[in-house]
Parts: structure tokens; C-alpha cells; sequence
């Protein structure tokens, strides 16, 4: 006689979400795959769907965070392991990261997050003989959290760090990686009424005029997102495009422009904007936003060596770069990133400077940013396009043209913003995304 079936025994709640977690910091440690890409997109983890709304939210934070404070997390669990990670058992680090995060930096209680890792251990072929070990490695970090050192950049890279010290001086790099390690506000561009937004959002109008906010969760739920009354963008990302001064009427060529943060800037202050960028899919997502914004703009989807357009008053080129001025929001870039990349990148910057100027009119306005630290990406690409073009002249900024931020301005008049600027008592409330702008003008 045949036994009955035994039926699937529930899972214990929260294990997915850390499950989820594990996988996603795994892939990008192990596997170098950007943390947006596993969030969304064709390359999305395949669980995301089956996590409830509190779930996703939970697993979205444990990674951000353990990506962020990863070299905390490892240096302060390393003082409890005599021989190191488990090099042959690489997930057994990725859970000990998740756990000590719950137990560190979230509102988890100690036992959950210690019995819920051993769990994911116990799971795993190669990291179940280390499933003692990380119970006990755990409780040491529960036990003896006081001694964990957050005032120390362990965070950053050495290649990042000697950068950053190189660029900014020894105690602004240090000011930079601290920022980095702060998980950042939510800021958004609002169409008008600033004031009345921020309250709506129970947040603050910051003095460039970016309403910024504390609120958690899906934007879309959010007083305001139905209605286009905003868009979410960092305030730093929002300078470059207030640099032409009045655009109504003008011809404006935003080059690079998916996702369309800026694109709906220019279209806003009633420029006639051609958008054009080269993915189909970073187009499709522009277009959507400006559908929900209810504001238009020519949009091409284009390779910029190709295609023949312009001359126009006014051209926007957000290049493509390291982006390692944006680690408070994409704390995957430290780990992804190195200095190879950032020399592969110039070539191809210089090669859309080139063709932006070719797309400005003659006496028109070209602004060229970037969200990124680095002197390659910013001020040395400016200084060779100048030595090399003498149709263009810089056109260097005021204080007055950015609220008053003297310190947002280089000794060359372009725009650098830094993750410690607009320092606050509440760290939360505080930081920039770190972006180089310059203005030139063609004569």
C-alpha cells in the first residue's frame, strides 16, 4: 500500500526575501552583474515576482546595505574567523554579510537574522559544513556590536581611496567615503510649487530648489507621482541642465539622455528637446516618463556618430562614465568598477565631446557632466578639448547661478559636486550625488 504524500512544508517567513539576498549580493561579488540589473530589467532574479511588497523592500535594503558597509562587514566579522572567509564555500560569505547587516543595521531581532542564516547555510551543499561556524561568528557580532568601527572608510577600495586622495586631499577623501556609506534620501524634481510638495512629502526644499524626502518604498505610491508633479532625481543630477539659463523656445539636443531625469528638465522649461539615445529599451523607458509627466519631446533612438541632426541653440551631453560620484545610490559601483575602466571609458568621452560641439551652434551653449569623481572624466577631458578646439571657450560659472554654493565651483568656474557636500546635523537629511559639469560656448 502506497504511503500518502507528505505536503510541502511552509516556508519560514522572511527566509526568501534573505534567500533573494544572498543570490543578488553572490551575483554581484562572484559574478561582477550590476545590483539594477538583478532588480529589474530582462536580467531580473527570478523570485522577485513571488516576494510580497514588504518582502521586496526587505531584500532591496540588506543588499544595498551590506554592498554599502561591505568593508565594515568584513573587517569587523574577519576579527572572529582565525582562518578567513571560507574560500571554498563562497555563498557562506555572502550570508554572513546578510546576517551581520539585520544584526548591525536593521530592525531585526538577533535570533532571527542568526537562525535565519544558518538556515540559508543548511541549504547550501558547500556552505552547510560551515553552518556551526556561522552561528557562532554571528553571535560574536550580536554580542560585541559596540566595537564595530564606523567612523573608519573601510568601505572604499584602495584604488578609489588613493583617487579620491590624490583629487580632493586626504580629508576630503576621507569625508567622501563616509558620505558613501549613508543611505541617502530620496530626492525629486518638481514640475512647480516646491513648498507645497515638500510638505505633501513631509520632506524639506533643499536651497537648489530639489525637494527632498525621507519616505520609503514604491515611489509610485507616493502624493504627487500620479499626478506628474515630480520625478525623482538627485539633486546634484538636476544642476547641469539649470546651467543654459532661459531655454523657452529654444532648440535644446539632450545627447545620452535615457532615463530622461533631464530630458523632462529641458522640456519643462519649454525648450524644443530632440532626446536621443542608442538603447531601444533606456528610449522606451524615457518616453514613458515623459508620457507620465505630460510633457513632450522629439525622442530618437540613435548612435550619435550616425546620425545627422542640428545644429541646435543649446546641447546636453551626459556622458557615459564610472559613475562613481552616485555610490550613495548604487553602492555595486566600488565593487564592479576598477581603474581600467575608467581609462577605457575616455576615449569614447572624448569622442561625444567632439560630436557635441559639431551638434551646438555657432554663440550656442554646450554643457557636458558627468556623474563621476574622477579628474579623467571631468575636468581633464574639458582641458583637452579646449587644447585641441579652438571654436570653444569656457563659459565659468557664478555662485549666484548655483544658489549660492561657492563651494559647488572649481578654480576653473565648472561645477563639482562632492557626496559630503550640503553636510547636515541629521546625516540622512545630508549629501550629493558627486557630478562634474563645465559650460562652453562655440563661437
Amino acid at each position: 500500500m502506497a504511503r500518502p504524500s507528505r505536503s510541502p512544508q511552509p516556508e519560514v517567513p522572511g527566509l526568501s526575501a534573505r534567500r533573494i539576498a544572498v543570490d543578488i549580493l553572490e551575483g554581484v561579488l562572484r559574478r561582477r552583474l550590476p545590483l539594477d540589473e538583478q532588480l529589474s530589467g530582462k536580467s531580473a532574479h527570478a523570485g522577485l515576482p513571488g516576494l510580497a511588497d514588504r518582502d521586496r523592500a526587505l531584500m532591496r535594503r540588506l543588499v544595498t546595505t551590506a554592498l554599502r558597509r561591505r568593508g565594515t562587514l568584513r573587517h569587523f566579522i574577519g576579527g572572529f574567523l582565525d582562518r578567513g572567509f571560507p574560500a571554498d564555500a563562497p555563498r557562506a560569505e555572502a550570508i554572513l554579510l546578510i546576517g551581520a547587516t539585520q544584526i548591525l543595521w536593521l530592525d531585526v531581532p538577533d535570533h532571527a537574522a542568526v537562525d535565519l542564516s544558518v538556515r540559508l547555510a543548511q541549504a547550501d551543499r558547500r556552505a552547510a559544513r560551515y553552518a556551526g561556524l556561522i552561528n557562532a561568528v554571528l553571535r560574536r557580532v550580536a554580542r560585541d556590536r559596540t566595537a564595530i568601527d564606523t567612523e573608519t572608510p573601510y568601505d572604499t577600495p584602495d584604488w578609489l581611496m588613493s583617487r579620491w586622495t590624490r583629487a580632493y586631499g586626504e580629508n576630503t577623501a576621507r569625508e567622501i567615503a563616509l558620505a558613501n556609506g549613508r543611505e541617502p534620501a530620496l530626492d525629486v524634481t518638481v514640475k512647480d510649487d516646491a513648498a507645497h510638495w515638500a510638505e505633501r512629502l513631509h520632506g524639506r526644499v533643499l536651497p537648489t530648489g530639489t525637494v527632498r524626502t525621507l519616505a520609503q518604498g514604491d515611489v509610485t505610491l507616493l502624493p504627487g507621482f500620479h499626478e506628474a508633479a515630480w520625478w525623482v532625481q538627485d539633486a546634484a543630477a538636476a544642476l547641469p541642465a539649470r546651467l543654459f539659463g532661459n531655454l523657452a523656445g529654444k532648440t535644446v539636443a539632450d545627447l545620452c539622455a535615457a532615463p530622461g531625469g533631464k530630458t523632462a528638465q529641458l522640456a519643462a522649461q519649454r525648450a524644443h528637446v530632440t532626446a536621443i539615445d542608442r538603447s531601444p529599451a533606456r528610449m522606451n523607458r524615457l518616453r514613458d516618463n515623459l508620457k507620465r509627466l505630460s510633457l513632450t519631446a522629439e525622442t530618437v533612438v540613435a548612435d550619435l556618430a550616425e546620425w545627422s541632426g542640428g545644429p541646435f541653440d543649446a546641447v546636453l551631453l551626459d556622458a557615459p562614465c564610472s559613475s562613481t560620484g552616485t555610490i550613495r545610490r548604487h553602492p555595486d559601483v566600488p565593487w564592479l568598477k576598477s581603474d581600467a575602466d575608467i581609462a577605457a571609458l575616455g576615449p569614447t568621452q572624448s569622442r561625444l565631446l567632439d560630436r557635441a560641439v559639431e551638434l551646438t551652434k555657432p554663440g550656442g551653449t554646450l554643457v557636458y557632466c558627468v556623474c563621476s569623481l574622477e579628474l579623467e572624466e571631468g575636468a581633464e577631458q574639458i582641458a583637452a578639448l579646449l587644447a585641441r578646439d579652438p571654436r570653444v571657450q569656457r563659459a565659468p560659472l557664478t555662485p549666484g547661478e548655483l544658489f549660492g554654493h561657492a563651494e559647488f565651483i572649481t578654480t576653473e568656474g565648472d561645477l563639482r559636486t562632492l557626496p559630503c557636500h550640503l553636510p547636515d546635523s541629521e546625516p540622512r537629511w545630508g549629501g550629493l550625488d558627486g557630478f562634474f559639469a563645465a559650460r562652453l560656448v562655440r563661437e
